[in-house]
């Protein structure tokens, strides 16, 4: 029997914070949210929708612009690799090491998709991984399994209902609250959010001439972007923990599900992360591709990160749940 030396679990991905069994390991308890933040989070879930009804009937005729598009697709990428880059596979799982000034573009980059702070979304990530699918989870599907409409619920659950609540989770961070940068991006991390719907209403106004251009833009690259993102992160947390395939052996019901791997940066095979979860590749598969790890291979050669961890193909071959 070989034994596996730290160089190697690395290389392969097993070396990974979330699986780390912390004395915090222990299931939080559920307590609703107060007030005031239940209605920010109202507003950041359900204001894209509310904004879109009335701006299309104001804006009919001149809906949609080149100009928007082109905008809200640069800050789709900027926000989203922010987000399955930086918050999920640099910060949570420690996929990579990138140099500091890519590593603080990274957590400016993740704040800017309005997603919350970066020690609180990697907190609560971690957690996931540690008690994926059962009680302590903080977003499963499966908190009932018998019956349509205790799925339906479940589902809601891990898409949206799960943002209404306080899981407990500002713990098993310390890496992270050990460095003073970090801390203050994440601490002001409503400044980079802010400034990813401001941002779009600038250059509108800027390349238009006019305050209603401006307020198109802010409508399709500002709230509709961040929407479309918003859903398909949390598209993770339900659709790929209760439909799709499953090629990897987990003790959760993670799934890959590739119809929103493009829109999700690779995020979304999600069962080989849940079976390798410090890798820095997700789409390891024939005919998969994985731009968030395409992106990090970029940073590897222009000498930004160091340390990736790619899965060998022993390994790969070792997770397949047809072996």
């Amino acid at each position: 029997m070989t034994l596996a030396t730290p160089a190697t679990r690395a290389r392969d991905g097993a070396d990974d914070p979330s699986a780390a069994d912390t004395p915090d390991s222990v299931p939080p308890m559920r307590t609703p949210l107060p007030l005031g933040a239940r209605v920010v989070t109202a507003a950041i879930v359900a204001g894209p929708f509310v904004a879109l009804a009335v701006g299309v009937p104001l804006l009919w005729g001149r809906m949609l612009s080149l100009r928007d598009v082109v905008i809200a697709l640069v800050l789709y990428l900027i926000s989203g690799f922010g987000i399955s880059v930086g918050y999920h596979r640099c910060f949570t799982h420690r996929s990579f090491r990138p140099n500091r000034p890519l590593e603080l573009a990274l957590a400016g980059a993740g704040s800017m998709a309005v997603q919350g702070s970066l020690i609180g979304w990697v907190a609560a990530h971690r957690r996931h991984h540690r008690f994926s699918d059962r009680d302590g989870d903080p977003h499963s599907p499966s908190v009932a399994t018998s019956g349509m409409p205790a799925r339906l619920k479940g589902l809601a659950h891990a898409h949206v209902g799960w943002l209404f609540s306080d899981h407990g989770t500002e713990q098993g961070v310390a890496d992270l609250r050990s460095d003073r940068a970090l801390v203050w991006i994440s601490r002001n991390w409503a400044i980079f959010a802010l400034g990813s719907l401001v941002l779009p209403f600038v250059l509108g106004w800027s390349l238009s001439g006019t305050v209603s251009g401006g307020l198109q833009t802010f409508l399709w690259a500002g709230l509709v972007r961040m929407m479309v993102l918003h859903h398909t992160t949390w598209s993770i947390n339900s659709i790929c923990h209760a439909f799709g395939r499953r090629p990897f052996r987990t003790r959760d019901r993670s799934s890959n599900v590739a119809a929103l791997s493009v829109i999700s940066m690779g995020e979304s095979f999600h069962n080989f992360h849940h079976a390798c979860p410090g890798s820095a590749r997700h789409g390891v598969l024939p005919r998969q591709f994985d731009s968030s790890a395409a992106l990090i291979r970029l940073f590897e050669r222009l000498g930004w990160a160091t340390e990736a961890k790619w899965p060998t193909q022993r390994r790969i071959d070792r997770l397949r749940s047809d072996r």
